[in-house]
């Protein structure tokens, strides 16, 4: 039997404090974050921290994100314009810390037709990591959208080169 004597406010903030601890740890040992919609286990990367960014808004910051993308994912770029239909789209926020570490993402549209592209994209997020410091920002929110092709290349919609209409 639980009494009132038990269930103080600073038991209760200290086993929501332990019960956190382990919700994260098991996130970072998966290499899953909150809000991501598929199995995709690819650990963030440890490389270096790119160059830091100096965009003095999330929307600046876009250009250095989709950049750092592109450096991570050169052979997967589709390079022209797109053809006129589009395997998947699909609009992804990414949480970013002020070090560039994946925090969390927030799918505002995904391709749930196209469950590997999810997958893929989740993918190349958490492998790209860690993203250029937002200097002037500390942690910001990175939202793009990927334009992804049929034979697995895509453009993110900050860079692309545009679409064929027919």
């Amino acid at each position: 039997m639980i009494t009132d004597r038990q269930l103080t406010p600073r038991r209760l903030a200290g086993a929501a404090l332990v019960l956190s601890a382990l919700w994260l740890a098991g996130c970072g040992s998966t290499g899953s974050v909150p809000g991501q919609l598929s199995g995709a286990s690819s650990a963030q990367g440890n490389g270096p921290a790119p160059r830091a960014s100096n965009a003095g808004s999330a929307r600046e910051y876009r250009r250095d994100a989709a950049r750092h993308i592109y450096d991570a994912n050169a052979s997967r770029i589709y390079t022209g314009q797109l053809p006129p239909l589009l395997y998947a789209v699909g609009t992804l926020q990414v949480n970013l810390d002020a070090g560039g570490k994946v925090v969390s993402m927030h799918w505002l549209r995904a391709p749930k037709h196209a469950p590997e592209v999810i997958a893929e994209i989740e993918r190349a997020v958490l492998r790209a990591a860690p993203f250029p410091p937002a200097r002037r920002l500390g942690a910001v929110t990175w939202t793009d959208t990927w334009l992804w092709d049929k034979s697995g290349r895509f453009q993110l919609d900050t860079l692309t080169e545009g679409q064929l209409s027919q």
